[in-house]
C-alpha cells in the first residue's frame, strides 16, 4: 500500500546553523506516537560508531531536510557499541521525537550488521541508507527518491567530488569499484558511499552478514532489482576519525569474491569446482601420458622427474575439487529444500483471471 505522504512541519533554526545546538531545533510541542502509526514513506537507516561530535549537527540536518522533503518518514539510528556518549544524546532525542528509533548493539559489530539491524526495524517503502559523520548530505535525499518514482529499485549515491585524501582513500576506492563494477557487471562509479536508496521489498531477499554492506548494490541486482547512481554532494569530515583505512582493501577483495561466486555459482557450486577440477585433472594426465612414453618407449627413467609428482598433484587437486563441487552441490539442495528456499524470485503476476 502506498504510504501517506505528510505535510512537513517547519523547525525553527535555519539549515546553516549547524553550532546550534540540537534541541534548540525541537518544537515546543512534538507530534503524539500515534500521529507516526502507520507506515511511512522513508525509512533512514544511519549506523554509528562513537560519533557524539556529531550527532547534534546530524539531528538537526537530517529532521530538516526530511520534514522538507514532503514525505512521511521515520529515521533508525544503529548504535554500533559506541563507548562514548552516543547512546546518551541519541536515547534523548528518540524520547522527545517518536519519528526516532535508536537502536543499541552490546559491542561493535560492524557497519554491515548495523545496516541489517536497520533494515529489519524498517517500515517504509523506501529505505534510505547514510553514514553519520556529517560527510553524506541529508538534502541529496529528494535526489534518491526522485529516481525511485522513476522506477529504479535501488538508486546509488556517486561522490563525484569527493573530500577525502587521493593516495589512501580515493585512489583505493577507483581501483576497487572498477574492479567490483567488472566482476559483479553491476557498474557503479562509487561502491563505497553509504547515501543509497532501496525499495524495502528488494531489501527482504538480500542476506547480508561478514562485510557485504558495500556490495548491497550487487546483491541487490543479483534479485532482479534495476541499479542506477546520482552524484551527490560530499563534505569533508568535521568531527572525529574514519573508522576505514587502506587495510580493508584486503576484506573488499575477500568479500569480491564471495559475492561473485554467490551470484554465479550459488546454486550450482559444482560448475566452477567441477570446472577447475576437470582442468587441474586433465592436466595432471596429459603429463602422465607424457611421462609413460618416455618410460614405456624411450626406455627412460622418469623416478627423479619433477614433472612425475606435478602429474600425481593436478590429478588429486582435481578429484579433491570435483568431491568439493558435488558436496557444495548436496549442502545446496539441503539449503533450498529443508527451508522451502525457492530459487527464483516472483516480482509481480499480472492476470485477468479470477484465482
Amino acid at each position: 500500500m502506498q504510504a501517506q505522504l505528510v505535510r512537513p512541519t517547519v523547525v525553527a533554526g535555519s539549515p546553516g546553523e549547524a553550532g546550534q545546538h540540537a534541541r534548540d531545533n525541537v518544537p515546543d510541542v512534538m507530534p503524539s506516537p500515534a500521529a507516526y502509526s502507520g507506515a511511512p514513506a522513508i525509512s533512514v537507516v544511519v549506523p554509528l560508531y562513537n560519533e557524539e561530535e556529531s550527532i547534534a549537527h546530524l539531528r538537526q540536518q537530517l529532521t530538516e531536510a526530511l520534514e522538507q522533503s514532503g514525505y512521511s518518514f521515520e529515521m533508525i539510528i544503529v548504535d554500533d557499541g559506541s563507548r562514548d556518549r552516543s547512546f546518551a544524546m541519541l536515547r534523548d532525542w528518540a524520547l522527545v521525537d517518536p519519528r526516532v528509533t535508536v537502536v543499541r548493539f552490546r559491542r561493535n559489530f560492524g557497519q554491515t550488521a548495523a545496516f541489517s539491524a536497520g533494515f529489519n526495524q524498517a517500515r517504509g517503502e523506501v529505505v534510505v541508507t547514510m553514514d553519520a559523520d556529517l560527510q553524506n548530505d541529508p538534502l541529496d535525499i529528494p535526489k534518491l527518491m526522485a529516481k525511485i518514482e522513476e522506477g529504479y529499485d535501488i538508486v546509488s549515491g556517486w561522490r563525484k567530488d569527493r573530500q577525502d585524501r587521493f593516495l589512501d582513500r580515493k585512489l583505493p576506492s577507483m581501483l576497487a569499484n572498477r574492479l567490483i563494477s567488472n566482476v559483479t557487471d553491476v557498474r557503479l562509479h562509487d561502491y563505497g558511499c553509504s547515501l543509497k536508496a532501496y525499495r524495502r521489498d528488494v531489501l527482504q531477499h538480500v542476506r547480508l552478514y561478514g562485510e557485504l554492506h558495500r556490495f548491497i548494490p550487487a546483491l541487490a541486482s543479483q534479485v532482479g532489482g534495476a541499479v542506477t547512481e546520482v552524484p551527490v554532494n560530499h563534505r569533508s569530515r568535521q568531527f572525529g576519525r574514519s573508522k576505514y583505512g587502506i587495510s580493508r582493501t584486503i576484506r573488499v577483495m575477500l568479500d569480491l569474491i564471495t559475492v561473485w561466486f554467490l551470484g554465479a555459482y550459488s546454486t550450482r557450486p559444482i560448475h566452477v569446482f567441477g570446472a577447475f577440477g576437470l582442468l587441474s585433472a586433465f592436466g595432471g594426465v596429459l603429463a602422465g601420458l607424457y611421462l609413460t612414453y618416455h618410460k614405456l618407449i624411450l626406455g627412460e627413467s622418469i623416478g627423479q622427474r619433477p614433472l612425475l609428482l606435478l602429474a600425481v598433484l593436478l590429478v588429486v587437486i582435481g578429484v579433491q575439487l570435483i568431491t568439493m563441487g558435488l558436496l557444495g552441490e548436496m549442502v545446496t539442495r539441503t539449503y533450498h529444500e529443508s527451508q522451502d528456499k525457492p530459487i527464483y524470485i516472483v516480482r509481480e503476476v499480472v492476470s485477468s483471471a479470477n484465482r
